[in-house]
């Protein structure tokens, strides 16, 4: 599942950042055809917004590919939709990938499915935290160095079975959280963190377009 529902307020533009391209294609269809390829896909969902006017035009169409017009609020709420809207069976494993991860790479995605195919709980795509972690107060001043010991940067994919991610998207305050691994670790849960890859980027901001051009020029050499 793909959540595409966002309008990239953070990235500016006059459409939402997953239809921003690369080499002539968007974001949204750089991920898609980065998970098809490197993981055998029952079906591939991409919830979209009641209001988008892009996708059938800017993304090529696809017989494995479903449309849902389900997107909320927030994140959170657009995959809980999406949940309710699939055609899928309690212990069948949903994959939840940002859109604007375009840079996904074989190598992660066969760590993914290896380590967490047969784990109780599921699990996310994750990095070690490299960098010195600053707390800023409300002025914008670094008042503490934080501890970086045991720290990971979430990515995507996130893989947990169906049943558990709807259950842990149907508690109260679910709307709020930031990924599904939030969600999980909220119902007692604790996800299984596999090793990414820095280059698996997210586009937020129009600087990380030029990043992920970047890198995906290097991946194709």
């Amino acid at each position: 599942m793909l959540p595409a529902a966002g309008n990239g307020v953070r990235f500016g533009g006059d459409r939402p950042k997953q239809y921003s391209t690369i080499g002539g294609k968007t974001l949204l269809q750089h991920s898609l055809e980065r998970l098809a390829a490197g993981i055998p896909l029952a079906r591939a969902y991409v919830a979209l917004s009641d209001h988008d006017v892009w996708f059938e035009s800017e993304v090529a169409a696809r017989a494995d590919v479903t449309a849902l017009r389900c997107g909320g609020a927030t994140r959170a709420e657009t995959v809980a939709n999406s949940l309710r809207a699939m055609d899928a069976a309690p212990d069948d494993w949903i994959l939840v990938h940002d859109a604007v991860r375009p840079c996904i790479d074989e190598s992660s995605l066969g760590r993914l499915l290896r380590e967490v195919g047969d784990d109780a709980v599921g699990g996310l795509l994750a990095v070690p935290a490299a960098a010195t972690l600053k707390r800023a107060d409300e002025h914008g001043r670094s008042v503490r160095t934080e501890p970086r010991e045991r720290i990971w940067h979430a990515q995507t994919p996130q893989m947990f079975r169906y049943t558990v991610l709807r259950d842990a998207l149907s508690r109260p305050g679910f709307e709020h959280v930031t990924d599904e691994a939030q969600a999980v670790e909220a119902i007692g849960l604790h996800p299984r963190l596999v090793v990414g890859s820095r280059a698996n980027v997210k586009v937020t901001y129009p600087d990380d377009l030029l990043l992920a051009a970047a890198i995906m020029a290097q991946q194709a050499l």
